[in-house]
């Protein structure tokens, strides 16, 4: 296979790893041990999934389900996927009309400024209140 180092230099791809000056060697120098206990941890139900499934399966070898079994998955995906789907536009909304935006202080006396952040502290708060006062 040849190199490809040209094209990947010219095309500026080079891999993150090597930007932040981390040394590419693996993938334990670059998770701590909190990530490989998350990693072990859902590794472990996901086998138990199977396992569940796999058991579930065997025991209900040979039985037929109704039709209002039928009826009932599909209402259920029907209404999962709505749900979906309206927490996506929601989501879309309120992306679009700003209600995703850091609160604003908006002072007394009309002073028009409305992009000037909510104060952090009590302290702040009441200084730019004072200053409002003064203008």
């Amino acid at each position: 296979m040849k190199d490809l180092g040209w094209l990947s230099a010219k095309l500026n791809m080079e891999p993150e790893i090597q930007k932040n000056g981390i040394e590419a060697d693996g993938l334990v120098t670059r998770l701590g041990v909190g990530s490989w206990a998350i990693l072990v941890v859902l590794l472990l139900l996901l086998a138990a999934t199977v396992a569940i499934i796999y058991v579930g399966w065997r025991l209900a070898s040979g039985t037929d389900v109704p039709a209002s079994g039928y009826a009932a998955m599909a209402l259920g995906v029907i209404v999962s996927l709505g749900v979906g789907f309206g927490l996506m536009a929601l989501i879309f909304y309120s992306s679009r009309k700003g209600y995703d935006e850091p609160p604003v202080l908006i002072l007394p006396g009309g002073a028009g400024d409305e992009s000037t952040p909510v104060p952090e502290t009590k302290n702040e708060a009441r200084a730019v209140w004072v200053r409002s006062l003064e203008r």
